[in-house]
């Protein structure tokens, strides 16, 4: 030991047998380039410019966004910036955005550095609810409108949004760099409809990055900043949230009076709970922590809420000392649509409780109720906005938290009008809103039935009208306006019973257009309509699980279509099953699975005819008898084929 000698091994020569993509040392000091925190405070209120980007699905807000996280430096120039701020895997999938993400922006114009603070929104109008709560954090909106397809039935909606919120809206022409945009004739189109003088619109190309600047130049010259004060208490709307497994929930708040730092003391207003601030920022499209977030800004906070239930969305955020009235935050989302949901494996039900309860966090326009069915178990019924939205819901499910779950035929929520004062007093109200088809009230009790109806915009080129109108009139719409927009499309306004296009009506209209006609819809209320329940019956007993509500006319062809989906999945018995759709106690549709038998002439060759007749009487006798007795367990795969949302209607 004493004539060892150490010797230092030489910089760079690797230990031996260590790996040698081994961390660099260079890369040790980065870190403490990292932690430089932005100074908030020289961002002074009159230079902090709040908007969101709205448009229909598919007109560049996300290729927008790029080039202008890009321009201000936000994030470096490569080939790979594609829809950087779609961070969820289905939204990269599907091309589509589906949470609304912001991203705060340093500029320097004129010699003077603003703050620009952006969400970018979904297009679909099933997320349409993302794009009301953006707009609340936001003074004006930049509204992108493709110069080939011109305007479509989102784009009109997303600008009433904004209108009735009375933001700056800058109309934004995108895509000129397509061969047969005509940005004129969308110029033409943008002051017939929305009243905006065409010298207003910016021509922009955001693919190829050609006059992007001067959108960035516009939000600052055209959108005020925000009204707020800095001398008030705290004052911070919650707009979003997510849940992080480690830190907890991270609530995205706009601020509206006040400052709030690190070590903070804060109340939540929905549930008057205190809270430590840990960490406030801002995103840049990341979490970049700063010292402290001002009146104005946009920015995110974490404050060791561990239960997923205790940040709401729309929820106002103070100091402990100084309560404040509360922001008056949003109107819930209306659901449209409502599904059962339940796990595959009933020993799963904790972990798929545990996984909606951290999604709704994050999408809170989706209601969840308990529910439970004799073939499927315990479950939820849940309600979402559309059918897109419940499946990307499913998706999100599946992807970020591993779970596999059965969904149900999607149905809409109808009202009945109680006649009876029994029932009025069990109830404790005239009027009650059924989600689920088994709890359908029978006829003698009530007065009248509802049903959701909404008010939907189409737009058209014009040689597809007749087609578009026969299809409406098929799902029992009622025209209500037909305007030209300009000289080769038409925009169509009609009244649709909701559960008429809640499932296929969209892949309708789109096959008949050639995928040209685009289609939005709000909600309009109920309207009278002759419901029926109807059963299905398998040897005359009736199964729960596939009660459904339908309109009297379309009671036929629905009850055919459930009665041949159980005959092609139901196993064949040694009995005949008769499977039957049948509206109180006359039936509409009928099916038969024939029953396996045993061939008993097999022993008869030659011989007199009346025997062998003999030997089929007795065996129909024999397989009438195990008819009586005989029980059909229907098997849940069977359940779930036929409940599961056809996707090839």
């Amino acid at each position: 030991v004493a004539g060892l000698v150490l010797k230092p091994r030489a910089t760079g020569a690797a230990r031996p047998g260590a790996a040698t993509n081994s961390w660099p040392t260079d890369r040790l000091f980065c870190s403490a380039e990292l932690k430089e925190k932005p100074d908030m405070s020289k961002f002074l209120v009159e230079d902090i410019r709040n908007f969101s980007i709205i448009a229909h699905v598919d007109h560049g807000k996300s290729t927008l966004a790029d080039r202008l996280l890009e321009l201000t430096g936000t994030i470096d120039k490569t080939k790979n910036n594609k829809q950087v701020l779609d961070k969820l895997q289905v939204e990269r999938e599907r091309g589509i955005t589906v949470k609304a993400q912001t991203a705060s922006l340093f500029y320097s114009f004129q010699g003077k550095q603003y703050l620009l603070n952006l969400i970018d929104t979904p297009g679909h109008v099933d997320f349409s609810y993302e794009v009301s709560r953006s707009l609340s954090a936001c003074q004006g909106v930049l509204l992108v409108i493709d110069a080939n397809e011109g305007i479509q039935a989102q784009t009109v909606a997303n600008f009433f949004l904004a209108f009735e919120a009375q933001l700056t809206v800058i109309p934004v022409i995108n895509k000129i760099d397509l061969k047969n945009a005509d940005p004129d004739m969308v110029e033409k189109q943008i002051e017939k409809v929305f009243d905006i003088p065409s010298d207003e619109c910016i021509k922009i190309s955001a693919k190829l990055g050609t006059n992007v600047e001067s959108v960035l130049q516009a939000v600052i010259e055209r959108i005020p900043p925000p009204k707020v004060h800095r001398k008030n208490p705290l004052r911070a709307l919650v707009f979003d949230s997510t849940f992080d497994q480690y830190r907890g929930v991270i609530a995205n708040v706009a601020l509206f009076d006040g400052v709030v730092s690190k070590g903070d003391k804060i109340v939540s207003a929905h549930n008057q709970k205190t809270y430590e601030v840990n960490e406030v920022g801002v995103l840049n499209p990341n979490e970049k922590s700063t010292h402290k977030l001002y009146a104005g800004q946009v920015g995110y906070l974490i404050a060791g809420m561990k239960d997923v239930t205790e940040a709401q969305i729309g929820d106002t955020l103070y100091l402990h000392n100084h309560p404040v009235e509360p922001l008056p935050g949003f109107k819930s989302a209306k659901p449209m649509v409502f599904a059962g949901m339940y796990p595959v494996d009933q020993s799963e039900y904790n972990n798929l409780k545990s996984a909606i309860e951290k999604l709704t966090l994050n999408d809170s326009s989706v209601t969840v109720h308990r529910d439970s069915s004799l073939a499927l178990g315990a479950g939820w019924r849940l309600g979402f906005l559309g059918l897109l939205h419940m499946e990307v819901f499913n998706q999100r499910l599946e992807q970020e938290y591993n779970a596999a779950v059965i969904l149900t035929t999607p149905t809409v929520p109808y009202k009945a009008v109680l006649s009876s004062a029994k029932l009025i007093k069990e109830y404790r109200q005239k009027e009650i809103t059924i989600i689920n088809p088994a709890q359908f009230p029978d006829k003698p009790k009530v007065t009248e039935y509802l049903e959701p109806i909404v008010l939907g915009t189409i737009i058209t080129p014009d040689e597809y009208t007749g087609k578009i109108m026969m299809l409406c009139q098929a799902r029992r719409a009622v025209q209500q306006n037909m305007m030209f927009i300009d000289q080769s499309r038409v925009m169509l306004k009609y009244l649709f019973p909701l559960n008429e296009i809640v499932v296929d009506f969209y892949d309708s209209l789109k096959s008949l257009s050639s995928g040209y006609a685009s289609f939005d819809y709000e909600d309009a209320g109920y309207q009278t309509a002759e419901l029926v329940k109807m059963d299905i019956l398998l040897n005359g007993n009736i199964v729960e699980e596939l009660v459904t509500i339908v309109h009297k006319d379309k009671a036929h062809t629905v009850g055919k279509t459930i009665c041949e989906r159980l005959k092609d999945t139901l196993p064949r018995q040694l009995f005949e099953i008769a499977i039957q759709a049948a509206i109180g106690s006359k039936i509409v549709a009928r099916e038969t699975v024939k029953p396996y038998r045993k061939n008993v002439l097999a022993k008869c060759y030659g011989g007199d005819i009346t025997r062998k007749m003999k030997l089929l009487k007795r065996q129909a006798e024999g397989k009438k008898r195990m008819r009586k007795i005989g029980n059909i367990e229907v098997p849940k795969d069977a359940f779930i084929k036929v409940l599961k949302t056809q996707t090839n209607k």
